[in-house]
């Protein structure tokens, strides 16, 4: 997997999001952004639910960090929530110490100056100051979860750059990881051929671009 998992990360979203286009796999997680387009994560996710605090009021967030493996992406799931954070600067200054590959929110962060500070990769909805203890409550970890509407499963390999996060189920992972290659390949071919005099029209045509992904599906 370590293998597969180098071919991945030397990838660019778009290219994984074409892929998986092709073969008819939803995988493009929207909406979600870098913190710095500077930042890049690629690992196995980790992932963790978080809902709104029953009627005891009593919640908190951040325990679950102690059982991440170091070269995972945690993938949390908190519903899209803006007006709560489920991620701040302890956090984020301890999965950088244990060598944790990055973290993805489906929600907000805080103290992005320490994200900042530290390189460490944070994709999210945005980011709000007030925190999410006593608001919301943990409620799974290591099991599906779902953000915009791509079910997200333990293990599945998570690659997020400056164009947004994708998720490949790791049952597809090498199938993909070959068209993403091939389709970077092919735009290679075809900017070198427009910079030697090809038309874009004619280089196109040549490399077979437009049919390109509809070859990947068969």
């Amino acid at each position: 997997m370590s293998g597969l998992l180098a071919r991945l990360r030397a990838l660019p979203t778009a290219a994984l999001s074409d892929a998986l286009d092709g073969i008819g796999v939803e995988g493009a997680l929207h909406g979600l952004s870098p913190l710095s387009d500077g930042f890049r994560a690629a690992g196995p996710a980790f992932t963790v639910r978080y809902a709104p605090v029953d009627e005891s009021g009593a919640g908190t967030v951040g325990d679950f960090l102690d059982d991440v493996p170091p070269g995972s992406v945690v993938v949390i799931g908190n519903d899209g929530r803006t007006d709560v954070t489920v991620w701040g600067g302890i956090m984020t200054g301890l999965a950088a110490h244990r060598g944790i590959a990055g973290t993805v929110i489906d929600g907000v962060c805080r103290d992005v100056s320490a994200s900042l500070a530290q390189g460490y990769p944070l994709f999210s909805r945005g980011r709000f100051m007030r925190t999410g203890k006593d608001r919301v409550r943990l409620v799974s970890v290591g099991e599906p979860v779902t953000v915009s509407g791509v079910e997200v499963r333990p293990g599945a390999l998570v690659c997020a750059d400056a164009d947004g996060v994708v998720v490949v189920p790791a049952a597809e992972a090498g199938r993909v990881a070959e068209i993403a290659e091939r389709i970077e390949q092919v735009e290679a071919g075809i900017v070198d051929a427009a910079r030697r005099g090809s038309t874009l029209r004619e280089a196109r045509e040549r490399f077979g671009y437009h049919s390109l992904q509809t070859r990947s599906r068969s």
